[in-house]
């Protein structure tokens, strides 16, 4: 069974336009908090980020933020977590939350969210970690992406098992459910190496 004592959640800082989105941005919070289940995200206080975490800390939950310099000097930082880590780059702030994180959850979001999830994926893929991640698919809003990781595992890009490693649920309990009996594959992601 994994350890998960801690869950990063890359989300929009933006609230999007579908009302769910908000709706499940403060299901996550209240979840997490009732669990036990600490919270990484990236440290902003509006969009989705800043409802998941405004209502992990109203639950009585803990909160870690990680905010680049630049983006906290633009008053975007929130300043009431249980921490604020203010680092130099995007690539530090990715690399703390990836460390202070026992699995990922990706709610509806940009092209940060999108690049986020891929990453920690990947890094799982290649055996750099042995970390469960999930994407929460909040009214079908990941539907197209989901069906793309289906057409590469198709078109041989992704191996099938690979495939698997991407835990997808509408809802965040069944998903963390999902992650706490998630068992990593060691297969290679080079299946002949002859052909490279």
């Amino acid at each position: 069974m994994t350890k998960l004592s801690t869950v990063c959640v890359f989300c929009g800082s933006n609230p999007g336009t579908d009302p769910e989105f908000m709706e499940a941005a403060t299901e996550t919070g209240r979840f997490l908090a009732e669990n036990g289940i600490r919270m990484v995200f990236g440290g902003g206080r509006v969009g989705l980020m800043g409802q998941v975490a405004d209502t992990v800390m109203a639950e009585g939950g803990e909160v870690i933020g990680v905010i680049p310099r630049d983006l906290a000097e633009k008053e975007v930082a929130h300043q009431n977590l249980t921490e604020l880590h203010v680092v130099n780059s995007m690539h530090e702030r990715k690399a703390l939350m990836a460390k202070l994180s026992d699995g990922f959850v990706a709610m509806p979001g940009g092209f940060g969210t999108f690049e986020e999830i891929c990453e920690v994926i990947t890094w799982t893929q290649l055996g750099f970690q042995e970390k469960p991640c999930g994407i929460l698919n909040v009214n079908g809003y990941y539907a197209d992406l989901i069906s793309l990781f289906d057409k590469a595992t198709e078109n041989g890009f992704i191996h099938s098992q690979h495939r698997r490693l991407v835990l997808v649920s509408d809802r965040i309990d069944d998903l963390i459910e999902k992650f706490r009996s998630f068992k990593p594959n060691h297969l290679e992601k080079w299946l002949d190496k002859d052909s490279i």
